[in-house]
């Protein structure tokens, strides 16, 4: 008998899941496995110091439910404390340009993590195995090393970040992280070099007895705050004591018969419902996929939805999200009606700069139909690991919006908007895909395309994974090597500006699960390091 499948990018963590499947874990249990192992693994991406959005399914127990901790601005931060500084937004809406980068990286950068208190939640209340069980991989991991990837190796190399601080510098910006993840001579470790954290691995061990109590309140949490004290951080003990996750029903929209669950405000699934209700008014099988007229027609939802989250989302304990009218059928209907006439939506940037994709995510069922489709991240990595700890903070602060007065502007204790979407997709109240990804804002768009090549183009997971992507949050269309120029060429004459990205892939890494006859399909996208692992 089948006990479940997993899909993530990284091997070692998927296996750890699978593992623990194989110990007579659930969906809950390889997932948190899964999760620790990532934040070992792929340090930049993901980790306790970080932040996310977890779905979770558990029929028997009729449990549906979204955990939700987003990283909270310190109880230090003010609204206008850096608008002074501002030197531009990345064009695509993925955070700010300030002087000094004093927002992207270094320890103003750091919010309140809530990975931790989530992952021991999620456990606590739905896991079977014992907790211990469930952190030893991770703790492994970190004390007996794992090799750097080629998708490590490329994503820490990155120099050009078009206005963001490079990844090596990232990397290199406390001395733990060199000693770490640099070699003798300070050069940065390459594919098949190894890593060993032991600081970590006593961390999570730690962890592994006293839970996350220590972590937010105990002996940890003291150590950490000695280390933001002595560098002018905005991290306060407070913050660490107070932060607690929010449990919520997942946020519901419906495409062409199919249930979509996903997360709410600050969570980017909003706009995956919106773009869905927008592009159920077109027939897209017969517009052919990826046809000049489809690449239009899904990039102009995309640039509506951008707008309307620009401008209207953000935490929901500070302004009121119209999420009602977001995802009204009849609203998305309207906007469908401004694209088939050929009005193009205007999308407002300071400027041109880029954004960071420094986020992970993982896919998983098991035999009883538990499903969990959790995304978590570091944000823009903010550099800073605490000595003797072993792991890297956030930099979730690079986010907000530094001009007071916006939806998405600083205030203590407020969670900026976040795309991640992790999302599970039913068919007669029954898991059919379960699906998420990282991408920073790419997220939304990247599930929009592989849900539309299943749901409309009847893809394999795998084909719906694999195939070329675009995507558009500003004014430019941006599309993968592998999208024809034959393609691009009309867009370009109707006056559109392409841009062409030289990687074949991109515009998020999909990773998920698609349950159809009883018959599992997992799928991880061949962009980055992943795997699938059936048990």
């Amino acid at each position: 008998m089948k006990k479940g499948m997993i899909s993530a990018p990284q091997p070692e963590a998927v296996d750890a899941g699978a593992d623990i499947l194989n110990l007579g874990g659930n969906a809950i249990d390889a997932a948190i496995a899964c999760a620790f192992v990532q934040g070992v693994v792929d340090p930049l991406m993901c980790g306790i110091g970080g932040f996310g959005s977890m779905q979770l399914f558990m029929p028997k127990l009729k449990v549906h439910e979204c955990i939700d901790f987003h990283g909270k601005a310190p109880e230090t931060a003010t609204p206008d404390m850096w608008a002074d500084r501002i030197e531009g937004e990345a064009r695509d809406g993925f955070g700010f340009i300030l002087k000094d980068h004093i927002n992207d990286i270094g320890y103003q950068s750091i919010t309140a993590p809530g990975s931790l208190k989530a992952y021991y939640e999620a456990h606590s209340d739905y896991g079977v195995l014992d907790w211990k069980t469930i952190l030893q991989p991770a703790i492994e991991y970190a004390e007996n090393g794992w090799v750097v990837r080629p998708h490590v190796d490329f994503w820490w190399s990155i120099k050009n970040h078009f206005g963001r601080t490079p990844n090596p510098d990232r990397v290199k910006f406390s001395k733990p992280g060199r000693d770490l993840y640099c070699d003798a001579q300070g050069n940065l470790k390459v594919v098949g070099d190894k890593v060993v954290n032991n600081d970590l691995a006593d961390t999570l061990k730690r962890i592994a007895k006293h839970g996350a109590d220590i972590f937010y309140s105990g002996a940890i949490a003291h150590e950490i705050i000695k280390d933001m004290n002595s560098n002018g951080a905005l991290l306060t003990i407070n913050d660490l004591k107070n932060y607690q996750t929010k449990r919520l029903k997942p946020l519901w929209g419906n495409y062409r018969g199919f249930n979509i669950a996903t997360n709410n405000p600050p969570g980017g699934g909003i706009m995956l419902i919106q773009m869905l209700n927008i592009l159920e008014n077109f027939d897209l099988l017969n517009l052919g996929h990826n046809s000049s007229d489809y690449v239009r027609i899904v990039c102009e939802a995309m640039k509506r939805v951008t707008i309307d989250k620009d401008l209207f989302v953000g935490d929901p304990n500070f302004l009121t999200v119209p999420t009602e009218h977001l995802i009204d059928k009849k609203y998305a209907f309207e906007q469908s009606n401004d694209i088939r006439n050929g009005k193009i939506a205007d999308v407002k940037r300071l400027s041109t700069k880029t954004e960071s994709k420094d986020t992970t995510h993982l896919s998983v069922i098991d035999s009883n139909g538990n499903a969990v489709s959790m995304t978590h991240s570091l944000g823009m990595p903010s550099g800073v690991i605490t000595s003797g700890l072993g792991f890297m903070y956030n930099g979730c602060m690079g986010v907000f919006d530094p001009r007071p007065g916006n939806a998405d502007s600083i205030a203590p204790g407020k969670s900026r908007f976040s795309s991640m979407s992790p999302s599970i997709i039913l068919k007669s109240g029954q898991p059919f895909l379960v699906i998420g990804a990282p991408g920073g804002t790419q997220i939304p768009m990247g599930l929009l395309q592989s849900i539309i090549n299943i749901i409309d183009f009847d893809m394999s997971m795998v084909e719906a994974v694999s195939a070329p992507r675009f995507s558009a949050t500003s004014n430019l269309i941006d599309v993968s090597n592998r999208i024809s120029r034959q393609t691009t060429r009309p867009l370009e004459d109707l006056g559109y500006t392409v841009v062409r990205n030289p990687n074949t892939y991109g515009f998020a890494a999909v990773h998920g699960i698609k349950i159809q006859n009883q018959e599992w399909q997992g799928a991880a996208d061949p962009g980055h390091d992943g795997i699938v692992v059936e048990v």
